[in-house]
């Protein structure tokens, strides 16, 4: 069994196969998704598991140097906004932050390697990782 918190497979196996610039998604329970990405749905009903509670593990295996929110953020889900930079600093992370349009976020998540849908029932909780390099 693996040591690890993040105990999902799909999850874990799409990380692992990252490589430098590649990015994931996570979204919230209402975020369309391409059927031309990977889904991970983790959404079980209305808010569980939460956005925050699936991006925390996920951190611990993953390098990010940057991160794509909605700039939505800012006005409509502050809270979720503080909770992502706090996590940040909790895995010794500080990447660069990149905000756009919500319009342009779902075009941007076309490209993800995997999207994780998180139960999340709250406005633009929504990211794209962008892996970095451990070296």
């Amino acid at each position: 069994m693996k040591k690890s918190r993040l105990l999902n497979s799909e999850v874990s196996y799409e990380i692992s196969k990252l490589g430098h610039t590649d990015h994931i998604t996570i979204c919230d329970a209402g975020l369309p998704i391409s059927d031309s990405v990977k889904r991970i749905d983790l959404a079980i009903e209305r808010n569980i598991p939460p956005f925050i509670d699936v991006l925390d593990p996920i951190l611990e295996e993953m390098m990010v140097e940057e991160i794509i929110l909605a700039k939505e953020i800012l006005e409509n889900n502050f809270s979720i906004y503080d909770e992502i930079k706090r996590l940040f600093i909790k895995h010794n992370m500080k990447p660069k932050i990149t905000l756009i349009t919500h319009e342009e976020f779902k075009v941007i998540t076309k490209k993800s390697k995997a999207i994780v849908r998180s139960g999340e029932c709250s406005p633009y909780a929504n990211i794209i990782l962008k892996s970095g390099v451990v070296f």
